[in-house]
């Protein structure tokens, strides 16, 4: 499947794990690059950038195919020290970058000047446009569907990738609600030219979280995500957990509450800890509303694999169908990839 995005990344498939923060290791990254997409190392997950370093040359052995290294740039109270591990990820090679957030122009001009490949993720065409101006790659546009932070400005994908298409020159990426190849059909009928993945990557076999954590997944329905920090202006969507609606009660408060009163709740060790653990409601689990497409647990080359022979099929009959003269007939021929639930 050839698209901008593939030339650009050298990859054969356009599909791209995000970089999500406890996941994104050697193991997973590589696995996605084997694949025939783009797997991704998250720096934030490694204790230093040294460390980070050292994961990258493991990644390079577990691999010969390209992938990435994400940095997100948010707010937080203890800044990583992000100049050095730019300085790292220069220094050891690095080809692709996904950053997301707000990164100084300099640090975009470093990494051009080193010949990586700049990945930025948005959430909003006009956050988009500003990165274009800086002179990234490719630009992956995180609709309100997704896990993590969706931006303050609650735009669903249906209408997000085709404004971010239509006002972009660069290539883009779709993120968020994106499980199948029926949605990644759908993504590059839009106008993307490649997909990005985060929650259906956690429920891969070589995810390194625990199976419990993979299992509440396969156990989610579309509805069971919450969306916390919504009073702080720092929206972030969650499984539905005791954790998620304990935060959203406090948030609830008559007189709201700070972020003080909810980090114990979220703190990311304590998120970590749950995704090693398996105790789903012992801390925070990403999760996007994709989870309610979720029903297995396959191994990444058999997820990647059966994206592209869906999305082929499905874009083969929707072909199919606006061609048809006997709209009736060319519409009963048309069935939906992928399993359907029982009530």
């Amino acid at each position: 499947m050839k698209t901008r995005v593939t030339a650009a990344l050298g990859i054969r498939l356009p599909i791209i794990q995000g970089g999500m923060q406890w996941v994104g290791t050697a193991e997973m990254a590589s696995a996605v690059s084997n694949a025939g997409g783009l797997g991704t190392l998250s720096a934030l997950t490694q204790p230093t950038p040294e460390d980070l370093g050292r994961e990258i040359e493991r990644c390079r052995g577990m691999t010969d195919r390209p992938f990435g290294v994400n940095v997100t740039m948010l707010r937080t109270m203890n800044p990583p020290p992000y100049e050095r591990i730019f300085e790292v990820i220069v220094a050891r090679g690095g080809r692709v970058v996904e950053t997301a957030g707000n990164v100084p122009a300099e640090i975009f001009d470093r990494l051009k000047g080193a010949g990586i490949t700049i990945i930025h993720k948005c959430t909003s065409v006009r956050h988009a446009l500003a990165a274009e101006k800086r002179g990234v790659d490719l630009v992956s546009i995180d609709g309100f569907e997704c896990a993590g932070h969706p931006g303050e400005d609650d735009v669903p994908g249906l209408v997000l990738i085709p404004a971010a298409v239509r006002a972009l020159r660069v290539p883009v990426i779709a993120s968020g609600g994106i499980a199948t190849g029926a949605g990644m059909a759908a993504a590059l009928a839009l106008g993307a030219e490649g997909v990005n993945m985060g929650t259906r990557f956690v429920a891969t076999q070589e995810a390194p979280v625990h199976a419990h954590i993979k299992q509440a997944l396969l156990a989610a329905r579309e509805t069971d995500t919450r969306l916390m920090f919504r009073t702080l202006r720092n929206t972030a969507r969650v499984l539905r957990n005791a954790v998620s609606e304990e935060v959203i009660a406090l948030e609830s408060r008559p007189g709201g509450c700070s972020f003080d009163d909810l980090r114990p709740l979220v703190a990311g060790a304590r998120g970590r800890a749950t995704l090693q653990s398996g105790a789903v409601d012992d801390g925070v689990v990403w999760a996007g509303q994709v989870v309610g497409l979720v029903d297995d647990v396959p191994s990444c080359a058999d997820l990647l694999a059966r994206m592209a022979r869906e999305c082929r099929e499905r874009l083969s009959a929707a072909a199919a169908l606006a061609a048809s003269d006997d709209v009736d007939e060319a519409a009963m021929s048309v069935r939906p990839a992928g399993t359907v639930r029982s009530a």
